[in-house]
């Protein structure tokens, strides 16, 4: 599938474009397309929140903070799951400390692939 916005290739399970940001404007055939201007993606990403070289959240970085700061909700608060990070953060502080090892699993999960996005739903890049 190509993206209709700039014409980069994009894997068919992919909701939005990696190079410029689109949500879910995709094609089989590139040559169907119109594509934006290059001053036209660079506006449209940054009105989307995007920039190309800050759009994707490192899953190395987000499982690694999360086993190692976890307790704290470090990782989830790092890819935008404010709620979640609240949530064990609050819980590790009302068991003393016990309820780290949800933290502890979810950084294992996010390394191993099983948390794909971010808050915003941007994958995760390895």
């Amino acid at each position: 599938m190509y993206c209709t916005h700039c014409g980069f290739q994009v894997e068919q399970t992919s909701n939005f474009c990696p190079k410029c940001g689109a949500k879910s404007a995709f094609t089989q055939n590139p040559s169907e397309q119109n594509y934006q201007t290059s001053q036209d993606q660079s506006a449209s990403s940054q009105q989307q929140g995007y920039t190309e070289q800050s759009q994707q959240k490192s899953k190395l970085v987000a499982g690694l903070l999360q086993i190692f700061l976890g307790w704290l909700g470090i990782g989830r608060f790092y890819l935008g799951y404010n709620g979640i990070a609240i949530a064990q953060l609050l819980v590790s502080i009302f068991t003393f400390g016990i309820g780290a090892i949800w933290p502890l699993i979810d950084g294992i999960l996010i390394l191993t692939g099983s948390v794909a996005t971010d808050g915003k739903g941007v994958p995760l890049k390895d």
